[in-house]
């Protein structure tokens, strides 16, 4: 009888374990000053954009399911400037998203502005994560 309540013991904590350790979750969120890629993140955080230079939010993201939606934005204090969205086709263990302007407005951005980015990623219609970085000024 301790056999079969350990072995359901452990049965459950393993489920239990498995279900966390794929827990949807944002891995890293800014803005850059170019296109990033996840091995640029690896080599640490990207240059910031300033008033003169190209802007791109991006989000890097950890286990997805087939059917969820990463939405990424360029944000200013007003609300979204620049969107970029998709719906996964297939599970992704870690999956990367930009949006923005690779080329600078005319004139520069609004340096009155603070910017940010920010990640929506829905489930089944359900909002899994809801995000946004720390607002920055480009200078």
């Amino acid at each position: 009888m301790l056999t079969r309540v350990l072995f359901l013991l452990v049965l459950i904590c393993g489920t239990a374990g498995q279900a966390f350790a794929e827990e949807t979750k944002v891995l890293a969120l800014g803005l850059a000053n170019r296109e990033v890629t996840v091995d640029d993140l690896a080599k640490g955080t990207p240059p910031v954009p300033r008033f003169n230079s190209p802007a791109i939010a991006y989000v890097l993201a950890a286990d997805l399911k087939k059917g969820d939606t990463v939405e990424i934005s360029l944000a200013n204090g007003e609300g979204p400037l620049l969107t970029n969205s998709e719906t996964l086709s297939e599970d992704k263990e870690t999956y990367m998203l930009l949006a923005g302007k690779r080329a600078v407005p005319a004139g520069g951005w609004p340096q009155e502005w603070k910017y940010s980015a920010a990640v929506k990623i829905t489930r089944d219609g359900k909002t899994l994560i809801e995000q946004s970085s720390p607002p920055i000024p480009f200078e």
